[in-house]
């Protein structure tokens, strides 16, 4: 089964259009992650790429160097906030820390499996570069590859290379994200757009200067991080096991202090391009991450 991201932002736009308070969201149901026993990825994990479409080389060094940034301990991206201390948050979830390595890339431009893919051929795309239990396979849609549900009720997801997600031996897990830049920027890419629903709100100008790869970024960040902390279907999470909250998609749409529904909250801005962002990462670049769920508090996290 896989696990879609995005639905809950329709529905916090929505609240924003009904004039309900962030409050009286939390006040109605308060956000505790349960723990469901399960095997959560913990120690080294390997991240391997299969880009699907045609991607240019900055837009693939902006992806990587994110992720090479989550466990970084180079000096130069430790200036706080930075990509790896909001990464830090899931040691404090059951195992300690995840410490995700890239592994293998593998380019698909020639699009062998068509430019429409249904959810089946995502499953098939993650055994490609299948590295066992303590990997994940990311897969990444260029702009002109539509994918079941991408921009109806999710701008990715995540699961298991095989249809027994609730059994670790059954399979490695995979992520996919598509880029949304034609389609649906609006939905898969705000606060960098103008969004579909909701208060129209100046979008915040994207920190690499491409919509649709940062906002890509913020799904993989949250998709990541759900990964790692509910691989298999019983790890940490609220709700029905179907349609479950997870370490980042329960707190969607907060970016920085004083968010509300529609509103993404306080972030840093760069002096020279008027960007937003609130997270350094390597080779001096900058990056908008979502708000990650903390054990220790039970609140949802953000970096500034």
């Amino acid at each position: 089964m896989a696990h879609n991201y995005r639905f809950a932002i329709f529905l916090t736009l929505l609240s924003a259009i009904a004039g309900l308070s962030a409050g009286a969201l939390v006040e109605e149901q308060p956000l505790v992650l349960k723990y469901h026993n399960g095997v959560l990825l913990k120690g080294n994990v390997t991240v391997n790429l299969i880009w699907y479409g045609k991607f240019t080389p900055i837009q693939r060094s902006v992806i990587v160097d994110f992720i090479r940034s989550l466990n970084s301990k180079d000096a130069s991206s430790s200036a706080a906030p930075s990509v790896a201390s909001w990464w830090k948050t899931t040691e404090k979830y059951k195992g300690g820390s995840s410490t995700l390595v890239v592994g293998k890339q593998l380019l698909l431009e020639n699009y062998p499996l068509g430019k429409s893919l249904k959810n089946p051929y995502l499953r098939s795309l993650s055994t490609k570069l299948n590295g066992g239990l303590r990997s994940i396979t990311v897969i990444l849609t260029a702009k002109d590859v539509t994918v079941e549900g991408f921009c109806m009720n999710r701008c990715g997801s995540h699961g298991t290379s095989v249809s027994k997600p609730r059994r670790a031996a059954n399979g490695a897990a995979y992520v996919w994200v598509g880029n949304s830049e034609t389609m649906c920027p609006g939905y898969c890419a705000w606060p960098f757009h103008q969004p579909i629903y909701g208060p129209q709100t100046p979008p915040f100008v994207a920190p690499n200067g491409d919509v649709g790869v940062d906002g890509m970024i913020i799904n993989l960040a949250t998709l990541l991080a759900n990964t790692v902390t509910n691989p298999f279907n019983n790890g940490y999470y609220q709700g029905p096991p179907t349609a479950p909250l997870e370490a980042v998609s329960a707190c969607t749409g907060i970016f920085g202090s004083g968010s509300y529904p529609g509103y993404p909250g306080q972030v840093l801005v760069d002096k020279t391009t008027g960007s937003s962002y609130n997270a350094r990462g390597l080779a001096g670049r900058k990056y908008l991450l979502p708000a990650m769920w903390d054990p220790q508090t039970s609140t949802c996290k953000t970096l500034v």
